[in-house]
């Protein structure tokens, strides 16, 4: 029998610890002395819940959507009931994009951001259309129309090398399908001599012009047997290919994702499937692994068949595929210990190991508080209390360097508090009287922005760890808004009342700019992170009933959605003076509510494998 070092030209390292672990050690052996086991770092499948599109069933219905790009610069374009919009997804959550010109369902696609085509489906009337539309990232362009009207088509490549097969023409359904291939040169189509063997509808499909699947489908008339039937091509014949273990297709179009010597299949139905196959290029193999939900009408992202994830669909649920050294857990929100005081309107600072939170209204009886308490990351206990009773205030810093200022007496107030960990001291005045306002930064570089005077404002005041000074206001003055980063990077997002916008802008030390829109109106909702890494949760779109449980992440540039909370609340207090990761959400409405949520982001951690002689 050849030995290790045989076969691979080097021996096997003996270590007392294991070594910090990274892609590198794939495939390496070590002995440890400490456990006396024999270790190594090898790939494994998992699947893992990510956030679903801002829409919701049933115009998430994604046989109505044309997808393209790999698992972290995706778009998806169209839906059930004809809609137009576009969402594209950073690897963490959905974005807002450009409307396409077509509004049409059952539509096709392929290319990455920011370089894809959108073309087919079928639009009002209803007709099979020719449509064709190239996206930048930002717009959407009509360009050369395909050779004929097809929906249902599959496909892949890029802008400038588009590979489309399959599809139907006009209702009835599936009455005729088609077998024809088509390619898209970045300006113009043409149609190869090459034929698909079987004429099929709403098929799989993924890879290039010289190297093609497509997968499933149907192939008439209405109602037919879901298929397990592959093809093949080359750039120049189709060929028939081992079949699916499982049969998939049926009005429920699966997710074929990757290339012909390895791709992934996901959903499908009848009855929306849970089970994922990987094909070698040689069989179909059932993965051990399986989606958490079943999936059909669903579409797809993934360049690779180690990286694939379904969305949409009659569910909205999104799952991914992942094949990997890294055991990843993915982002949430968990419980965390309740408030002594349940209370609403209040400031919160800190993060979820260390919090801080002041302030707030109780009822009944109704009551402005000036309690205190700290958050170890598993329970709350009380401090001193704030000088002055106050309610819709902001707090900024840490747990033993806070920042407390303006708010509600309940005349409004202009009170300055620090805190150094164990009492609080009264400070200079804000210049401007407010209540409902935001802020950001630290206790000797703070930042307090917005709120109510009561007429909104859009007054911007600096800390410098003694007085404030006035500087450039925001360009839309508004109350109930949220705010974070720190004093020469801030974000204010949202805002309003009575009613929320989706506005954001951008401080940076002197002047206000235009940041990326919210997807969802909020307002009275909590805030934490810096610029390139915020977040904002709880809060509402308008009274009487706003509370929501959607959450937003801030890039820099855009805002993406997050996992929601587990509660629908407004009127929350909260954040991180750090990164997102660190965020808690506590307090709130309906009611006066005493609960903790602490938000954890995704996580990737390579993990090392014992090796056995069975």
């Amino acid at each position: 029998m050849a030995t290790y070092e045989e076969i691979h030209g080097k021996r096997v390292e003996v270590l007392d610890s294991d070594p910090t672990l990274n892609s590198s050690y794939e495939g390496q052996v070590w002995y440890n002395s400490t456990t006396g086991t024999l270790k190594s770092v090898v790939s494994f499948a998992s699947v893992s819940s990510e956030a679903g599109l801002n829409r919701s069933a049933p115009t998430a219905l994604q046989m109505a959507s044309a997808s393209g790009g790999p698992s972290d610069a995706n778009w998806v374009a169209g839906g059930n009931t004809y809609v137009n919009t576009t969402e594209e997804w950073n690897g963490s959550g959905w974005s807002g994009g450009g409307n396409l010109n077509t509004a049409a369902l059952n539509r096709s696609g392929f290319g990455t951001l920011p370089a894809g085509v959108c073309c087919g489906g079928l639009a009002p009337g209803p007709a099979a259309t020719t449509a064709t539309e190239e996206y930048n990232a930002t717009a959407w362009t009509s360009v050369n129309a395909m050779p004929e009207a097809l929906r249902g088509l599959c496909g892949g490549g890029t802008l400038t090398a588009g590979i489309m097969y399959s599809g139907h023409g006009n209702p009835p359904l599936y009455s005729v399908a088609s077998d024809k291939t088509k390619y898209y040169d970045g300006t113009n189509w043409s149609v190869p001599p090459a034929t698909m063997n079987t004429a099929r509808a709403n098929m799989s499909g993924c890879g290039t012009q010289t190297a093609a699947l497509g997968v499933s489908g149907e192939n008439g008339p209405v109602g037919p047997p879901a298929q397990s039937m592959v093809e093949e091509y080359d750039g120049s014949t189709w060929t028939t290919a081992p079949s699916l273990n499982t049969t998939r297709g049926n009005q429920g179009p699966a997710t074929c994702q990757g290339s012909t010597t390895n791709a992934t299949m996901l959903g499908g139905n009848p009855p929306p499937h849970v089970a994922i196959e990987n094909y070698n290029g040689t069989a179909w193999s059932t993965n051990p692994t399986s989606l958490a939900t079943g999936q059909s009408q669903s579409a797809g992202f993934g360049a690779s068949g180690d990286s694939i994830g379904v969305f949409g669909g009659s569910n909205n649920i999104a799952e991914k595929y992942s094949v990997s050294i890294n055991t990843v857990t993915a982002a949430a929100w968990a419980s965390g210990g309740a408030l002594n005081t349940g209370r609403l309107l209040f400031g919160g600072a800190g993060d979820k190991t260390s919090g801080l939170v002041a302030g707030g209204f109780t009822s009944p009886p109704a009551a402005i508080r000036n309690e205190t308490e700290e958050y170890n990351g598993t329970s709350w206990s009380e401090q001193n209390n704030l000088g002055t009773a106050r309610y819709e205030n902001w707090l900024v810093g840490t747990q033993t360097a806070g920042l407390f200022f303006g708010g509600s007496e309940p005349s409004l107030s202009a009170k300055t508090e620090e805190y150094d960990g164990t009492s609080w001291s009264e400070q200079n005045d804000l210049n401007t009287a407010r209540k409902t306002l935001a802020g950001g930064g630290t206790q000797t570089a703070g930042l307090a922005f917005g709120g109510g005077t009561p007429p909104p404002t859009g007054k911007t005041e600096e800390y410098d760890g003694t007085s404030w000074s006035e500087q450039n206001d925001m360009s839309t003055a508004r109350r109930y808004l949220q705010g974070f980063g720190i004093q020469t990077a801030a974000v204010a997002a949202g805002g309003g009342y009575p009613s929320a916008v989706t506005t954001t802008e951008e401080y940076d030390g002197t002047n206000w700019t235009s940041g990326g829109a919210l997807l969802t109106a909020k307002q009275r909702g909590g805030a934490a992170g810096i610029l390139t890494d915020g977040l904002v949760f709880g809060g509402g779109v308008s009274p009487p009933n706003p509370a929501h449980a959607i959450v937003e992440g801030y890039d820099g540039t855009a805002w993406s959605t997050r996992p929601s909370t587990a509660n629908s609340k407004y009127n929350v207090g909260g954040g991180s003076n750090t990164t997102s990761t660190g965020a808690f959400m506590s307090g709130g409405r309906p009611g006066y509510v005493s609960s903790t949520e602490e938000f954890s982001g995704e996580v990737e951690t390579a993990t090392a494998s014992t090796l056995t002689t069975s």
